[in-house]
């Protein structure tokens, strides 16, 4: 994907879950990339791992990853992720998960404690926004 880093055009990667909200997964305007809250479900909505807090951000970061790379990003464009965490207790579980993805990249981060998610056996739900960096840009075009 040849990407202009100067366009204001709207780029959207679609939401795949069953869940009607009127919403985007991820959307792009010029370099600027915002991923919606993501939770651990497969494509019907069902929730994935319950119980797994590590699990659960795990797969919630590969969907993220899956839409900026769609958007011809990826997580070392990422500079800000929000965790919602249902049991704001088990905050360690959920940041050894983070770390694993954010190691060298080390965004911004918030964990954030909230009384519930779409459905009980969601723990964590993540969102993300990412730069896309000239370089970046030039590197994806050329097959990096």
């Amino acid at each position: 994907m040849k990407v202009n880093a100067q366009s204001t055009s709207r780029i959207r990667v679609p939401s795949d879950r069953p869940w009607r909200a009127g919403y985007s997964r991820a959307i792009r305007v010029g370099n600027t990339i915002e991923v919606s809250g993501t939770v651990s479900s497969d494509i019907n909505g069902v929730p994935m791992f319950p119980g797994d807090v590590a699990a659960q951000v795990t797969r919630c970061l590969e969907t993220i990853g899956e839409a900026l790379s769609q958007l011809g990003s990826g997580h070392s464009d990422v500079i800000r992720t929000r965790l919602f965490l249902t049991d704001i207790s088990r905050w360690r579980e959920a940041a050894s998960a983070h770390h694993q993805i954010f190691e060298t990249v080390l965004p911004a981060c918030s964990f954030i404690g909230v009384s519930a998610l779409l459905h009980p056996d969601f723990l964590v739900e993540i969102e993300a926004t990412a730069i896309v960096s000239l370089d970046s840009i030039g590197e994806r075009s050329h097959g990096g």
